[in-house]
């Protein structure tokens, strides 16, 4: 599995505490131009230049700065590191610790120096985690894949499945395939039901091939209610859809042959299809928020809803996704104190309980100020119920 970040990950960036620590964000262009490589790289430069003026502002030593910053610069060096970007960049520095994170979110630039790291920007990827598999499906070719909405990798399968339909059926193969990818454009399914028997035929060989396939990987998806989406050209998709045994196979197919895109390529397609899919729980948890505002299943206010996240009472919360609460925390009395700016005494409050709920396994949300549950507020909590 490809995995860009794990929660593995997020624990230790969260459990990471010191004086001084650095996150940068900043959006990055895909591979490809030196320009935009050089664009890349500008922009990281200056972030640090820009943080290493806060931290003299500081009193932090340059001995110190230079220590942190040395990653840093050699990252901004590295040439082949820059030929490999895809939406942001996440990078966490401090003393002894340097970790970055090339991910398709499109962060804004942002930095933030504080005693820890900021996690916020990373939410996404944690509180959409429905995973799903691909299914790539060819006459000659076999792929299945299994991925979430920030990873793919593929599912080693060639001992469970036959490679392509000529396995299946042998003879006459490539006689037959020609004279059935001949028929015309959106009249596939029309000719394989057509006039001849040949035409019957066929689609009982490629029926036979998708049902082995079928029987080869039931076994290895999952038990629960992963979904299963086949990429194929549209005129196989009902012909699998006979020879699935899957419970969760998703009704929509991934169009056009998946011979034409690499396995990133086919991702991005998969999102598109399953969209509507993958904000579910966000839907769910913002219509359950709006029909149990103002009781006492919901907060709206940071200095309930933070004493609620220490005692593990949060189910669902929902950051304004471009807004900040600056403040304290006192976890020995459970007092919430706010600040109008960032000091060098406080801290993100939005970090802070977005941190804390993903640790204890609830979803957090960022969500723009025109979507907010109740728009009065940054910060909304749906609670957990008794």
């Amino acid at each position: 599995m490809m995995s860009l970040i794990n929660e593995k990950d997020l624990q230790r960036l969260s459990n990471q505490e010191d004086k001084t620590c650095i996150s940068i964000f900043i959006p990055t262009q895909r591979a490809g131009k030196d320009v935009l490589e050089e664009k890349n790289k500008t922009h990281l430069k200056s972030l640090w230049k820009e943080v290493g003026n806060e931290l003299r502002k500081k009193d932090v030593s340059d001995e110190k700065i230079q220590e942190i910053g040395k990653p840093i610069e050699d990252l901004i060096n590295d040439k082949s590191f820059w030929r490999h970007q895809s939406d942001g960049l996440a990078i966490f520095a401090a003393e002894g610790f340097f970790e970055k994170y090339t991910l398709p979110v499109n962060f804004e630039a942002h930095t933030y120096i504080s005693n820890d790291f900021y996690i916020k920007p990373l939410v996404p990827m944690f509180s959409e985690e429905t995973s799903f598999y691909v299914l790539a499906l060819q006459l000659e070719d076999v792929e299945l894949y299994e991925a979430t909405r920030y990873s793919i990798g593929k599912v080693d399968i060639d001992d469970l499945t036959p490679s392509k339909l000529e396995e299946r059926v042998g003879f006459d193969y490539k006689e037959k395939t020609l004279q059935f990818n001949s028929s015309s454009p959106g009249q596939g399914q029309a000719n394989m039901h057509g006039h001849a028997g040949a035409d019957r035929e066929r689609k009982n060989e490629i029926l036979r091939y998708f049902r082995a396939i079928n029987d080869g990987i039931t076994p290895l998806l999952n038990k629960d209610k992963t979904p299963l989406l086949v990429a194929c050209q549209e005129n196989f998709f009902s012909i699998y859809q006979e020879a699935n045994s899957y419970n969760h196979l998703f009704e929509k197919v991934i169009p056009g042959n998946p011979s034409d895109t690499d396995m990133l390529g086919l991702h991005e397609k998969a999102l598109k299809v399953l969209e509507p899919e993958l904000e579910k729980t966000k839907r769910d948890k913002m219509k359950k928020f709006d029909e149990l505002n103002n009781t006492d299943n919901t907060g709206t206010s940071v200095t309930d809803i933070l004493p609620a996240v220490q005692q593990g009472k949060v189910d669902t919360l929902f950051l304004e996704n471009q807004s900040e609460i600056w403040g304290t925390y006192n976890s020995d009395n459970m007092n919430v104190s706010i600040d109008d700016d960032q000091t060098n005494k406080n801290y993100s409050l939005m970090n802070w309980a977005a941190k804390e709920v993903l640790r204890q396994g609830g979803n957090v949300f960022l969500i723009p100020e025109a979507q907010m549950p109740d728009k009065q507020s940054k910060m909304n909590a749906l609670y957990r119920f008794n």
